[in-house]
């Protein structure tokens, strides 16, 4: 684990104003956040102002952990799911990504650094499921920042870094960090720390974050919660190396992550279809935030792989390589099962905690478990043994009926109130075979008894008949994993078809339908919060006489190349449509008339610079463009677009190839000037 970064170097840091920040919404967010009384209202208002960030928080609400509840449908409902916590660190990194998205350090691949961050992120909400390690959404957040360090030191020193990114690269270059070390007498990794810290998440996810390169290595006690939330968010690492390699290196970084799954207690089948779900989403959520990425691997394929070519022992250069030091060089070889006459053995150990007050029984139980190849945990009275239950989260329970501060069937209650209690197999041991006393231990929520004195070939069959319980239940869970995992194939393609139901095809603009309904948003939202919003009509200039005398063919390409001269022109805040033939609606929340005026301008200046060479002619494309802002005297948003057509006949009055408007700013009433 690296040693923290000097307090005062990071206040210096952060007191240049170059140390990537959160801005705009998600600064109000966190400021917020920190405030003891704070409420879900106040946080939705505040979230709601960025549309941006109201389609990811809410996105993020409907995954993975939710295919149980109905969707998300507001913020103020994605709140209450995601929790404070959670909210406050996702909108942290959704605003990093928005404005840090590009930089000046040359060697230094944002869309990479985004693309993996991305990746990781999803992969660990997405194996918390099974794991349990924290929280699903949390870790989302965490996997999202876990490597912020890099993004700052490109950030701070963009050509020093670009050197040391360079000398990496190199043949037996020393490793990453002893390069930032001795350039900037600090490294990416303790930065990290130093930023999570300031953005106060908790201590046991920045301890993590300071040990996922090289879990292995780290102190941490096997079984214990930051073991399985560092095993976690290192496989969640592991994939999104795999997602953003070449494909020619993707198999053997797979081979490596299917081989440890027992180490991080997830079935194999179970890793691979969490896998192909991280690569769908991976897909879906790269295309929202504008991300550019390769095809996502099929991870079936990549897990058949491995079981082809056989990665029992070294995975070969290319996996040491490829994972730049952070896996194990060998992996575990195949064992048989000591006793080919029990049971099938389950893909991992399984966990049997006891809890007993009586040091001598919890020798003779643990004795039957080892034989019967469980991990075996104690916990000597029942405050302990609710804590274990909670962090181990065993398959199987023994307790003891008469216990120092919580009884035996006291503790079974409380557990079955919990959602990991609900399904540990639960055996109380009694001194009575009282009838009352045993409907007493069935009521309390307990699965079977054994009574005292124990009997050792007794309590082995009673284990076997509750570990095939276990099973069974361990069987309908994957198939609701199954389930779940349909039904969010389902809602992806219901999704698509929508968003291709409001998306026109040639220009992959959104259509006339999303335009209504978004500038009704949009004026609904200025009217309530007193903001200004613009619009703009962008009518091509003289497109008939092209579509008549060239054809149809070179008609669509160039409203091809107008859309995507458009589009690189647009901010990032502003939503074109595509309305009619050669007609386009710019809508431009919280922008007054100046502003939108002279974003025109740049929408006019960016379709001038266009030539197209059809058959050895040029092809000339401009528009004329009508610009409006909502006034007070205006009854609805079809007054707005009035004014803008209005404008956008102006111009072309005034001879095509210009921005006009009807307004005056600063002069309420249908206005009876230009502007160009």
């Amino acid at each position: 684990m690296s040693p923290p970064l000097d307090s005062t170097r990071f206040e210096q840091l952060r007191a240049s104003g170059d140390l990537p920040s959160p801005k705009g919404v998600a600064l109000a967010v966190i400021r917020l956040t920190r405030q003891q009384d704070v409420t879900i209202a106040e946080l939705a208002r505040v979230i709601s102002a960025d549309p941006a960030f109201v389609g990811r928080v809410i996105k993020a609400a409907n995954g993975l952990v939710a295919f149980e509840r109905r969707p998300v449908a507001s913020v103020h409902e994605a709140l209450m799911v995601l929790g404070l916590p959670a909210v406050r660190t996702m909108v942290l990194g959704f605003s990093l990504l928005s404005h840090y998205r590009r930089g000046a350090c040359r060697a230094f691949d944002y869309n990479r650094f985004w693309s993996s961050s991305l990746v990781r992120a999803l992969a660990a909400q997405i194996l918390a499921e099974r794991t349990r390690a924290a929280a699903a959404d949390e870790l989302f957040a965490v996997g999202l920042l876990s490597h912020v360090g890099e993004l700052a030191l490109a950030t701070l020193y963009p050509a020093e870094y670009d050197r040391v990114l360079e000398s990496a690269r190199q043949p037996d270059a020393a490793p990453l960090l002893d390069l930032e070390d001795a350039q900037f007498a600090m490294n990416h990794r303790e930065l990290t720390i130093a930023m999570l810290e300031d953005w106060r998440l908790p201590k046991v996810f920045l301890d993590v974050v300071a040990q996922v390169d090289a879990p292995a290595d780290a102190p941490v006690p096997e079984g214990a919660r930051a073991s399985r939330l560092l095993q976690t968010l290192a496989a969640a690492s592991r994939v999104a190396e795999i997602c953003v390699a070449e494909e020619s290196a993707r198999a053997p970084l797979a081979a490596v992550l299917f081989a440890e799954s027992a180490a991080l207690g997830v079935e194999r089948e179970c890793l691979v279809a969490d896998c192909q779900r991280v690569a769908g989403l991976w897909g879906e959520w790269g295309g929202m935030l504008q991300l550019e990425q390769p095809a996502p691997p099929n991870f079936a394929d990549l897990a058949g792989a491995g079981a082809i070519t056989g990665v029992a022992g070294n995975p070969g250069p290319a996996v040491q390589a490829g994972s730049k030091g952070r896996v194990p060089a060998t992996l575990p070889a195949h064992t048989e099962p000591d006793d080919p006459g029990r049971d099938e053995a389950p893909a991992h150990t399984p966990r049997a905690l006891i809890v007993d007050d009586e040091p001598r029984t919890r020798g003779s139980l643990r004795t039957v478990l080892e034989q019967a190849h469980y991990e075996v945990h104690e916990a000597g009275n029942g405050r302990e043994g609710m804590e274990r239950a909670l962090e181990l989260q065993p398959q199987i329970m023994l307790l003891d009926w008469n216990m120092p501060e919580l009884g035996g069937p006291d503790l079974v209650r409380a557990l079955r109130q919990t959602r990991i209690g609900q399904t540990i197999y639960m055996i109380l041991l009694t001194h009575s075979y009282d009838d009352e006393h045993l409907v007493e231990a069935f009521e309390a929520g307990a699965d079977d008894f054994i009574a005292k004195p124990l009997r050792p070939r007794v309590l082995a069959a009673r284990l076997r008949a509750g570990q095939r319980v276990v099973r069974l239940q361990q069987e309908v869970e994957r198939e609701h994993d199954e389930i779940r995992h349909f039904a969010a194939q389902l809602a992806v393609t219901n999704r698509r078809l929508h968003e291709a139901a409001l998306t026109d095809a040639l220009t992959g603009f959104p259509n006339r339908r999303y335009a209504i309904d978004r500038i009704q948003q949009e004026w609904s939202a200025a009217q309530r919060w007193g903001r200004p919003v613009s619009c703009m009509i962008i009518d091509l200039d003289n497109f008939k006489q092209i579509n008549d005398t060239r054809g149809h063919d070179v008609g669509d390409e160039v409203l091809r190349a107008a859309a995507d001269a458009l589009r690189n022109a647009l901010r990032g805040q502003d939503v074109i449509c595509r309305t009619g033939g050669d007609e386009f609606l710019a809508i431009c929340p919280e922008t007054d008339l100046p502003r939108a005026l002279m974003c025109a301008e740049r929408l006019r200046s960016a379709l001038d610079a266009l030539a197209l060479q059809v058959d050895g002619a040029k092809v000339v494309i401009s528009a004329s463009i009508g610009v409006a802002m909502r006034e007070s005297w205006m009854p609805d948003v079809d007054a707005l677009i009035k004014q803008a057509d209005l404008g956008a006949y102006l111009a072309k009055q005034k001879g095509r190839n210009c921005v006009a408007t009807v307004q005056q700013t600063g002069e309420p009433g249908s206005g009876a000037a230009a502007a160009e």
